[in-house]
């Protein structure tokens, strides 16, 4: 089963952003001319999915106004929920099919992501982590498409997960990187290789240098 809907990582309090993210959530932070929540916007609508949840908690007036112009379902969180917790709570606005789940803090320069990662997805699979090769990675290795801890390969936001087993998990808060554990225990993750370029702005550093780097 094609995923047709996705979840995009939004509540957080963006404390590696300094004082970026005093006054503005993480996601309304402009990368090349528009909030960096929109690129991710893009890449989803583009590769076909047609529903897009994005939760909300930190400073979220201002990006709640935004993606009620986007034609977005937002899932705001009294409390934070974590990735995990945040999916699980999603879950009646997501469906009960397989997730595209994506942190909106990152630049692709490349094949839009969502698209290679749906064109890698198998219904037999769990979980299907999109990766890049990264010198300092040391998330993950890939062996004939099978993930492991600890390896050259960094975990770049974008996945596809089978939701079911979130239920199983007690914590009302918790890590993705939970679920994955869970799901281990019976089956490898998958994982797939993005071979364009993929550059981490989750902090102030490296938004600065996205922006500087990549003009429009």
């Amino acid at each position: 089963m094609t995923p047709t809907s996705a979840m995009v990582f939004a509540a957080g309090f963006g404390t590696r952003m300094g004082h970026l993210t005093k006054a503005l959530p993480k996601p309304m932070l402009p990368l090349r001319g528009k909030p960096m929540i929109d690129h991710a916007i893009d890449h989803l609508r583009l590769a076909g999915i047609k529903t897009i949840v994005a939760n909300t908690h930190y400073l979220p007036n201002p990006l709640e106004a935004h993606l009620a112009q986007k034609d977005v379902i937002v899932c705001r969180e009294d409390t934070i929920l974590e990735t995990g917790g945040g999916l699980r709570a999603a879950l009646p606005y997501l469906g009960s099919g397989p997730v595209v789940t994506m942190n909106p803090d990152a630049l692709w320069l490349g094949q839009n992501p969502i698209a290679n990662v749906l064109n890698a997805w198998r219904d037999d699979m769990t979980g299907l982590l999109l990766c890049t090769r990264s010198d300092t990675g040391s998330d993950f290795d890939i062996r004939d498409g099978k993930i492991s801890r600890t390896g050259p390969f960094r975990y770049t936001g974008v996945q596809i997960l089978n939701t079911d087993r979130l239920k199983d998990i007690k914590q009302n808060a918790f890590s993705l990187n939970a679920y994955w554990d869970l799901l281990m225990q019976e089956t490898p993750l998958n994982g797939h290789v993005y071979e364009g370029e993929w550059v981490d702005i989750g902090t102030a550093e490296g938004l600065a240098h996205a922006n500087k780097r990549f003009t429009p």
